[in-house]
């Protein structure tokens, strides 16, 4: 979904924030926690096109940012990622994910409590479905080698993204001193068992 209360264009990234996209471009969508943070983690990604923070996986339509923290729209705060899949793959992205928060935190991130902070993959097709449980399982091997708990992210179909409102877009790139809770286990992720298309030579 569209928002006319968001910039034309990408603070960081100089690029559009709302479709139509380059038809090549694919889409992906991460929560982790506080969005702010979420979304610095893509920006210096290679072959990350575009980012843009809102809300999905609930139930209200249209939702504003004070009626998503009250827990009742059961939405989550999470980052859309536009990515070109000749130039960075979505296991890539995936590693990033799962390294830049600790998903076995249930409905909080750090100090930010609530169901709007829940880890969460959502998916856009069935390949990105079976990438993602692929990657959650490689990447569980892990944290239990290093004594660490069960992941609580919630893998399910991307459904309806709704804008955040357009002060949280690009928010540490415009206030490089806010808050971002966001902290990772300390455990690495190593690319999954999933096959994935060749990159073209940049």
């Amino acid at each position: 979904m569209s928002s006319s209360h968001v910039a034309a264009r990408h603070v960081v990234l100089d690029s559009p924030i709302e479709p139509p996209f380059p038809p090549q471009m694919r889409l992906a969508t991460f929560g982790m926690g506080c969005f702010w943070g979420a979304e610095k983690k893509f920006w210096p990604m290679p072959g990350v096109f575009s980012t843009m923070v809102g809300y999905a996986a609930g139930r209200t339509p249209n939702p504003s940012y004070e009626q998503v923290c009250t827990g009742r729209t059961g939405h989550a705060e999470v980052v859309r990622v536009v990515f070109d899949p000749s130039k960075v793959t979505y296991d890539e992205l995936l590693r990033t994910f799962w390294e830049s928060h600790d998903p076995t935190q249930g409905m909080r991130q750090g100090n930010d409590v609530g169901t709007q902070y829940r880890s969460g993959i959502y998916t856009q097709d069935a390949e990105q479905l079976r990438e993602a449980e692929a990657s959650r399982d490689v990447y569980q091997a892990r944290l239990k080698q290093a004594g660490l708990g069960r992941i609580t992210t919630e893998i399910a179909p991307a459904g309806e993204f709704f804008y955040a409102e357009g002060y949280h877009q690009q928010y540490l790139a415009k206030n490089p001193d806010g808050y971002c809770g966001l902290g990772g286990t300390g455990v690495s992720c190593p690319a999954s068992a999933v096959p994935q298309p060749a990159r073209s030579a940049p």
